[in-house]
């Protein structure tokens, strides 16, 4: 099943984001500008790319995970949410983690993924008092570091 989603190439000079392989979930986003991140900087790299996308739908993106694991680059707000409302360029932020090394981006360069999703509208009900769960209150950390046998 495929949704059709409206897409504006702002830079007729990069190819339209694409799947890598059948079935993967999310698309590359390429580089529409040359960009140096310094070790610990971050940068706003746009994309050449404006989608429109239906009412229910969101898009979020995502860091590469091997830029991730081999050079330290994450997109600093992961997810970035795209709501279907926005039609400007997308754009990623970029930030290098790395301690030392500096990174540069180069146009067309690979530099995130895009995930199409669906998603609910929801009407809050104020309540006196939550539903007890066996989680409970229990938050960051709370099931430990181990793994249960």
């Amino acid at each position: 099943m495929s949704l059709n989603v409206q897409l504006h190439r702002l830079d007729p000079g990069l190819p339209v984001p694409s799947y890598a392989h059948p079935g993967d979930a999310g698309v590359d986003l390429l580089a529409r500008t040359d960009a140096y991140l310094a070790p610990g900087h971050r940068a706003v790299i746009p994309t050449g790319i404006a989608l429109g996308l239906p009412d229910g739908y969101a898009a979020f993106i995502q860091p590469r995970s091997g830029l991730a694991a081999k050079h330290g680059i994450t997109v600093l707000n992961t997810p970035g949410l795209i709501d279907a409302g926005y039609r400007g360029e997308l754009a990623v932020i970029l930030l290098n983690t790395d301690r030392d090394d500096g990174f540069a981006v180069k146009r067309g360069d690979r530099i995130a993924q895009l995930v199409v999703q669906r998603v609910e509208q929801v009407t809050f009900t104020e309540v006196e008092a939550l539903a007890d769960t066996a989680r409970g209150t229990g938050g960051f950390g709370s099931t430990g570091v181990a793994a249960h046998p």
